[in-house]
């Protein structure tokens, strides 16, 4: 297989085999970054799908390809600009490893012999088990694992079909708790894209979250807009990320203290009642309780436990607080950390709740009213059993679905039978801990269908593979943006699906219609599934097929006002202190500290975070992008480093504490921005398939060195940096 470059990929030319051919480019293109001067070319307003944030773009196809993609500057959610992975979409559509045509495995799961099928043959053998699937177990012996824009036709075909169990690793493994946290405090998630005015804060706090290496578009550039206004930046870190280095307060915390370090903080302030009195007073009820809970976590209590020192930990409490309301304390968006990081993030909606940013200028705005129904004269979901025992019953404040309470039933049969899996665009063996588990529950099952673009390793374990076109090649479900205004964005094909691949508004009609639904896709194609929502809405879909993105006027109100005033869906309306509702459970009903394990001689906490020019483990592929970043490193500090033995550059290996070693190799990377007693390294990496070509076997996957994980007994999340590993130098 030869190497493809940026360049070398113009010279792709045909290969056979079930997985592989490839497509013909222009010829005329000289680079991704050039224009051919063809005032000609066909100009398709679209929206990305290399990451969720969904920026709007433009494609410019020649002759039938698409040439060259662009930001859309209607877009909310990139305002014209691309991120890196944005701007390698190319990389994605001419992937020549690209799953090409239906196959059926005749061979063992995780070992499969593939067969070339039609569409015909592979929807008929999906329809036929899972018709025998419902009639042995109920329709409720079937799940859905969903990550991208096109999950949302197989969930409307799941529905159909009788199951309530979708689920999406971004809930348990992500951005879950912090969901939680915040609901149970003001009655409403944090929003996704987040509700943060960074452009309008005067001080903001991140905790482990790495802004800008995540490329979250609209995002970093109102933090830059901010900062250069002059807001103050404190990050609280175990290591200097970029953002970081931008900061006024780096605060080195060490690992799983960060919940001492927000009691000190909130402590400070209502001791020296630096809260916001007046926003309290008419929006919040518990004040005196919690109080009263955090008068052990003194400053210098949390500096044992954190290694801040306690003047420090005074002096942003008190800046924080001299900056209210216009101030942001943020917990990132992944925050599935130690299995507490429900009560994790209840401190950080405390904090921002005391100092009065919920609905304030450059704090967390109310986000725009506004929707759009779905298509219309559908007709009704079928009900579900009543006796059926809920698989998330022991989190009784999951928000959703949690992935590993699917993987247990499909093992245990408890509290009742999972005996199929539709997985849509989720590598479950790089975004679930505890590989060995999954691959259990896979033996277990009658059916698992996977639908993708790229044989990613979850692909093997297949039963049937359904290849998606890319999202340059298909309309989808429309993108809803609640910003400050009201967006609406559209997703319709640059050029026509190519090989055999197909759009899941298809895949799915199709099988609905041989297993006896197609009453719930009446659709012609997918643009007629759009059109029809938008007429629903009121919006004109030949203005937003020509601009690709519309605002919807008469939707915003961000910030509070006589006349604009909150509403909090809490049991008391109000935002909430001090929890009954966590307390009738059995719950802290403020957080409470509690010290987790730390690493043991000579073994590392393994942390890790995201790389802006790769989205997990979806565009390690991407020829664009494995140019740049072709692999993973270890960071490790320098003093750690010269300790081992160890060269900046040396191949090394991993091993966690059940005594399970790496089967990859990884790049230590020599640094004085990182703590001694940890490891960092980028997530996605470590590819365990050999269809792609260029993934495969780079690196150390995170998620393959997990000998634990700590679930989080509010709501079912997966604490994954429980974890500890040791160096192994090579030879």
């Amino acid at each position: 297989m030869p190497r493809f470059t940026r360049r070398s990929f113009l010279k792709i030319s045909g290969a056979a085999s079930i997985g592989l051919t490839a497509a013909k480019v222009p010829q005329t293109v000289l680079s991704w970054a050039e224009e051919t001067g063809n005032e000609e070319l066909k100009k398709v307003p679209t929206f990305c799908e290399l990451c969720f944030w969904n920026c709007g773009l433009v494609a410019k196809v020649e002759n039938g390809k698409v040439i060259k993609v662009d930001g859309n500057p209607l877009s909310e959610r990139g305002r014209g600009r691309l991120c890196g992975r944005g701007n390698a979409a190319l990389g994605s559509l001419y992937d020549p490893d690209r799953l090409k045509f239906p196959l059926i495995n005749t061979g063992k799961r995780g070992e499969p012999r593939w067969k070339r099928a039609s569409w015909d043959e592979a929807l008929g053998v999906v329809a036929g088990k899972l018709q025998a699937i419902r009639e042995k177990y109920g329709p409720e012996a079937v799940a859905l694992f969903s990550h991208g824009t096109g999950g949302a036709f197989w969930k409307h075909l799941l529905k159909a079909y009788g199951s309530p169990y979708y689920t999406a690793p971004s809930f348990a493994q992500c951005r879950g708790p912090r969901d939680v946290g915040f609901t149970m405090t003001f009655g409403t998630e944090l929003g996704s894209p987040e509700f943060y005015d960074f452009s309008e804060s005067r001080y903001i706090v991140l905790l482990g979250c790495h802004l800008g290496e995540n490329a979250h578009n609209s995002q970093v550039q109102d933090l830059i807009h901010g900062l250069n206004k002059g807001a103050k930046l404190c990050v609280v870190d175990p290591r200097l990320s970029n953002i970081a280095g931008k900061a006024d307060h780096w605060l080195p915390i060490r690992p799983a203290t960060d919940l001492a370090l927000l009691l000190a903080w909130i402590r400070v302030i209502v001791n020296e009642e630096l809260y916001d009195a007046e926003y309290l007073k008419a929006y919040a009820m518990g004040l005196p309780e919690l109080k009263a809970a955090v008068q052990d976590y003194t400053p210098e209590w949390a500096e044992k436990e954190t290694d801040i020192p306690a003047a420090t930990i005074v002096n942003v409490a008190r800046e924080l607080a001299a900056h209210k309301p216009n101030v942001i304390i943020s917990g990132g968006r992944f925050s599935a950390w130690y299995g507490d990081d429900a009560q994790r993030s209840r401190a950080v909606a405390l904090l921002n709740a005391l100092l009065g940013s919920w609905g304030r200028p450059g704090g967390i705005y109310l986000p725009a009213s506004g929707k759009v129904p779905e298509y219309p004269g559908l007709p009704e979901y079928p009900e579900h059993r009543e006796d059926l025992p809920a698989l998330d019953g022991a989190y009784p404040f999951a928000l959703s679905q949690t992935t590993t309470s699917i993987r247990t039933a499909a093992i245990t049969g408890e509290p009742h039978p999972i005996k199929g899996w539709l997985v849509y665009g989720c590598n479950l063996m790089k975004t679930m801990p505890d590989t060995a588990e999954t691959i259990k529950a896979i033996n277990n099952l009658d059916l698992l269908v996977a639908i993708d673009i790229l044989p990613a390793d979850i692909v093997k374990w297949a039963d049937v593979v359904l290849p998606e076109c890319t999202y340059l090649e298909r309309h989808d479900t429309l993108s809803l943006g609640k910003f400050k205004e009201f967006e609406v964005a559209i997703r319709q094909p640059a050029i026509d699906p190519m090989w055999e691949s197909k759009p899941s508004w298809w895949i799915t009609k199709e099988l609905g219609k041989k297993m006896g639904l197609e009453a719930y896709f009446p659709w012609k194609d997918g643009e007629e599934y759009l059109a029809k929502r938008c007429e629903a809405a009121g919006i004109s879909y030949a203005e937003l097929k020509e601009k690709g993105v519309v605002k919807v006027p008469g939707t915003s109100a961000p910030y509070i006002t006589p006349l604009n005033q909150p509403t909090f869906e809490t049991p008391s309306g109000k935002i909430e202190l001090h929890s009954a509702q966590l307390a009738e459970k059995g719950f802290d009903p403020v957080p409470r500290y509690t010290q987790h394990e730390q690493a043991p001689s000579g073994f590392f906490r393994v942390l890790f975070g995201r790389s802006p020019l790769h989205t997990f483990s979806r565009t390690t592929n991407n020829f664009m992008l494995t140019d740049l970043t072709p692999e993973n490193s270890v960071w490790v500090s320098a003093v750690k480093g010269k300790e081992l033995g160890l060269r900046d550059g040396d191949y090394v290996r991993l091993e966690n504490q059940a005594g399970y070693k790496s089967p990859g190799r990884i790049k230590v990377r020599l640094t004085q921005r990182l703590r001694p007693d940890c490891v960092y390294m980028v997530h996605g990496f470590g590819v365990r398939s050999k269809g792609m070509t260029r993934a495969d076997n780079k690196g150390i996957g995170d998620e393959e060195m997990l000998a634990k994980y700590t679930i989080d007994p509010l709501m079912g999340g997966t604490g994954m940096r429980s974890n500890f590993v040791k160096i192994v130098k090579e030879g």
